[in-house]
C-alpha cells in the first residue's frame, strides 16, 4: 500500500486539530451555559411562556345620603378567544353575533388576528353569558372561554345620571362623580401572570386564576334619592307641558350647602350611555351659562339694602321705561305703575326701579357684591365641566351695561351659582360652598373622610337678609310668583324671564327665552332652596307662569317628605298623615281576595306594587296622586299600606325594594 502523500497528511492533521479545538470550545460553551448562565436562561424561557393581564377589583359603591345604592359593581363574565384554537371561524362568528349584539364580520375580523388572546366582548349581561355557554357546549366551539370582571350598574337607571356619570369598559370613569373621583372609587389593580405554551397560546386553566377583592372606597353623596325622584318627575312633567328644549332643577339645603337633588333634561341612562350623545351627558346645572333675568334682582336688592341705598318703603315714580346712554329699558309688562314703593318694585319685578337702584350703587360696588355672592367664579363643588360665568370688568362698563346688569341681563351665570346665592340670602347672608360629597368609607365600612359645611364669606348682614326675605315672600304671596305658593307654608322667591343667549355668547336668539324661579322656605326657618330653569319653552315663557308651578309641585312633596309641619295663620299644625294612619307593617301584596272595595268619594285605592321597579312604582303612584317614598333598590317587595286600601290623594306610600 502506497504511503499517503505528506501534504495530505498535513492537511488531515490540521483538520483534526481544528475539529478537536471546535469540539473543545463547544464543550466549554455548553458547560458555561449549563453552569454559568443556566438559571438566567431558564428564567427567560419561563418568561417567554407567560403573558400578563391587568385585573381590576370592583369599584366602591356610590350611595345617597341615606345609604341607598346609586351605583354598584358586580362581577360579570367577559368572553375571550384564542384565534389559533378556533376551528371554524365563520361558523363561530355566525353563532356568536346575534347573542353578543355585534356583526358576524366584526367577530370574524377579531378571530383572524395573529395572536393568542383577543377579547370578543367585555362584561356580558348574565343572560348573554348563559346563552354563549350553551353555544359553546352544544356546538363544541373551541378556543373560547370566560373571565370574570367588574361591571358597573346603576340600579335606578337615569336617576341622578348627570351627577353620577358612568364608567367605560376598562373601568375608567368618564363622566360625573365616576370621573372626578375615579382614583378614589377605583378598586385595586393587580397584574396577573398567564401560562402559555411554546407558541404563546394561553393555557386556559391558568388564565386569571384569581380576582383581586379589595374594593375602592365607597362614596356617600349629599343627594337624597327620594327628593331626586320628586325633582325628576316634576322635571319630566315640565318638559311635557312646556315643550322646552332643556331644563334644570337644583335643590339645596341652605344651612349646609348640601345638594339634595340635581337634575337636567335631556337625560340618559348610564347603563347604556353609549346610546346617547355627549350633549345628553352634559350636566347643565354646572356646565351651561345663561342670563338669569329677574331672579338676579334678588342679588341687586341685597346689595342696595346692605349699602343703605334704598329702604323697603321708599317711594319711586315709574313711567314704564327709563333711558340710559341712549338705550330705552322698559318693564317686562310694558306697563307704567306710577308711584310705587321699593317693596312693590320687588313684588312686581319692575325694571325701571331696579335700574335706578343699580345706578345708585355704581358699577364697581354692584360688581363687588355680585362677586361676593359667588358669581364669576366656579363654586368648586367638584363636578366636571363647571363654568365660571361671565361678568363685566367695572372699568369697561358703560351706564347702559350697569342698567342691564341691574335687571339680570348682560351677565351669564350657572344654575349652581344662582341657587348658591339664593341660599346665602336664606342662610342669614352667609355664603356656603355647595357640596355634593358627604363622606368616603373604606371597603370594610369604616369612615375614611367626612366633609363639613364650608363658609365662604358673610355677604350681607343677617338683618339685611331678613329684610330681603320678607320682601321676597311678598313676591310669592302677592306678586308675580303666586303660582309657587305652597298651601300651609310661607316661601320666598323670585321669578325670572330672559332672552336666550346665542351659543357663541354674542347677541340673543330672537323669540327664544329662559324662564326660571328661585325660592326657599319655610321663611321662618329655611330648610330647602330650589331653582328651576326652563330653557326655550314653546308658547308661554314667563317664569311666573311656567317655572313657579314646578316649584310648587316640588316643594309640596318635599315638605311632606321632610315632615316639616305646615302653618295656618301662624298656628302650627300636626304633620299630614295617611287617611288610615294606624301603626302598619309593610305588606308584600293583597291580603285577601274578594269583591273590589268601595272607594269613598275623593279617595283612591293603593295599588299592589310587588315586583315593580322604582320607576314603574313611581309612575303608578304619581298617576294616582300619591306620594312615593322608596327605600332600597331593585324591585318592590313590601309596601307600608296594603293594596286596595282607600286613601286620600297625597298620602305617602313607602315602598321597600330589594335587588333581584
Amino acid at each position: 500500500m502506497a504511503a499517503m502523500p505528506v501534504h495530505i497528511q498535513r492537511r488531515l492533521a490540521l483538520f483534526l486539530t481544528f475539529a478537536m479545538l471546535a469540539i473543545a470550545l463547544l464543550v466549554v460553551r455548553i458547560a458555561w451555559i449549563q453552569f454559568g448562565e443556566g438559571q438566567q436562561l431558564s428564567a427567560k424561557v419561563r418568561d417567554q411562556l407567560k403573558e400578563s393581564r391587568v385585573l381590576q377589583s370592583p369599584r366602591g359603591t356610590i350611595y345617597d345620603r341615606g345609604g341607598r345604592e346609586l351605583a354598584v359593581s358586580n362581577m360579570a363574565k367577559s368572553l375571550y378567544a384564542d384565534p389559533r384554537e378556533v376551528k371554524d371561524i365563520d361558523a363561530t362568528a355566525g353563532l356568536l353575533a346575534p347573542v353578543l349584539g355585534v356583526s358576524p364580520a366584526d367577530i370574524k375580523a377579531r378571530l383572524m388576528v395573529d395572536g393568542s388572546f383577543i377579547w370578543l366582548k367585555r362584561t356580558l349581561e348574565p343572560e348573554q353569558a348563559k346563552r354563549v355557554e350553551a353555544l359553546i357546549k352544544d356546538y363544541h366551539l373551541s378556543g373560547l372561554d370566560f373571565v370574570e370582571e367588574s361591571k358597573r350598574y346603576y340600579p335606578n337607571d337615569s336617576l341622578a345620571a348627570h351627577v353620577l356619570g358612568f364608567v367605560g369598559t376598562d373601568d375608567v370613569g368618564l363622566e360625573g362623580i365616576e370621573m372626578v373621583l375615579d382614583k378614589t372609587i377605583k378598586g385595586q389593580e393587580i397584574k396577573q401572570v398567564i401560562n402559555t405554551d411554546s407558541y404563546g397560546t394561553p393555557i386556559f386553566n391558568s388564565i386569571f386564576s384569581f380576582i383581586p377583592k379589595k374594593q375602592g372606597r365607597s362614596v356617600y353623596l349629599t343627594i337624597d334619592s327620594t327628593i331626586q325622584y320628586i325633582v325628576e318627575k316634576a322635571l319630566d312633567n315640565a318638559m311635557a307641558h312646556t315643550g322646552a328644549k332643556a331644563a334644570t332643577i337644583i335643590v339645596m339645603q341652605p344651612k349646609t350647602g348640601e345638594i339634595l337633588a340635581m337634575a337636567s333634561r335631556p337625560t340618559y341612562n348610564p347603563n347604556q350611555f353609549y346610546n346617547y350623545s355627549p350633549a345628553e351627558w352634559k350636566n347643565r346645572a354646572v356646565s351651561i351659562v345663561y342670563e338669569p333675568g329677574s331672579t338676579f334682582k334678588a342679588v341687586v336688592a341685597a346689595a342696595a339694602l346692605q349699602e343703605g341705598k334704598v329702604r323697603p318703603n321708599e317711594r319711586f315714580i315709574d313711567k314704564g321705561y327709563v333711558e340710559v346712554s341712549g338705550r330705552r329699558i322698559k318693564n317686562w309688562s310694558d306697563e307704567s305703575y306710577g308711584e310705587v314703593s321699593f317693596t312693590d318694585i320687588i313684588k312686581n319685578s319692575i325694571n325701571t326701579g331696579f335700574v335706578e337702584i343699580g345706578m345708585r350703587l355704581g358699577a364697581a360696588k354692584l360688581t363687588n357684591y355680585v362677586r361676593a355672592f359667588g358669581f364669576g367664579k366656579a363654586t368648586g363643588i367638584g363636578l366636571a365641566g363647571e363654568e365660571e360665568g361671565i361678568l363685566f370688568d367695572p372699568k369697561d362698563m358703560r351706564d347702559s351695561d350697569l342698567a342691564t346688569m341691574s335687571i339680570g341681563q348682560s351677565i351669564a351665570v350657572t344654575p349652581l351659582q344662582m341657587i348658591t346665592a339664593i341660599s346665602a340670602i336664606a342662610n342669614d347672608g352667609v355664603l356656603l360652598k355647595p357640596r355634593i360629597i358627604r363622606e368616603y368609607r373604606n371597603a370594610d365600612g369604616t369612615l375614611a373622610e367626612s366633609f363639613e359645611p364650608v363658609v365662604v364669606r358673610q355677604v350681607i348682614s343677617p338683618e339685611t337678609a331678613h329684610t330681603l326675605t320678607t320682601l321676597l315672600e311678598k313676591v310669592v304671596s302677592e306678586g308675580g310668583g303666586q303660582k309657587a305658593k305652597v298651601k300651609g307654608y310661607r316661601f320666598a322667591g323670585k321669578t325670572g324671564t330672559a332672552e336666550k343667549l346665542k351659543s357663541n355668547g354674542i347677541g340673543y336668539e330672537s323669540g327664544h327665552y329662559i324662564a326660571s324661579f328661585a325660592g326657599f322656605g319655610p321663611v321662618e326657618d329655611p330648610q330647602v332652596a330650589a331653582l328651576i330653569v326652563i330653557d326655550d319653552p314653546a308658547g308661554m315663557y314667563y317664569g311666573g307662569e311656567i317655572a313657579a308651578p314646578v316649584f310648587n309641585e316640588i316643594m309640596s312633596q318635599i315638605m311632606r317628605y321632610l315632615a316639616i309641619r305646615p302653618q295656618d295663620d301662624g298656628t302650627l299644625l300636626p304633620p299630614a298623615k295617611p287617611a288610615d294612619a294606624k301603626e302598619q307593617l309593610p305588606h308584600a301584596g293583597p291580603t285577601s281576595e274578594g269583591p273590589p272595595p268601595v272607594v269613598p268619594p275623593g279617595q283612591v285605592l293603593v295599588p299592589a306594587l310587588n315586583g315593580k321597579t322604582i320607576r314603574e312604582t313611581g309612575d303608578e303612584l304619581h298617576r294616582l296622586g300619591l306620594t312615593f317614598v322608596p327605600v332600597g333598590t331593585g324591585t318592590a317587595v313590601k309596601q307600608n299600606i296594603s293594596p286596595n286600601t282607600p286613601v286620600k290623594p297625597g298620602t305617602e306610600v313607602i315602598v321597600y325594594f330589594e335587588p333581584k
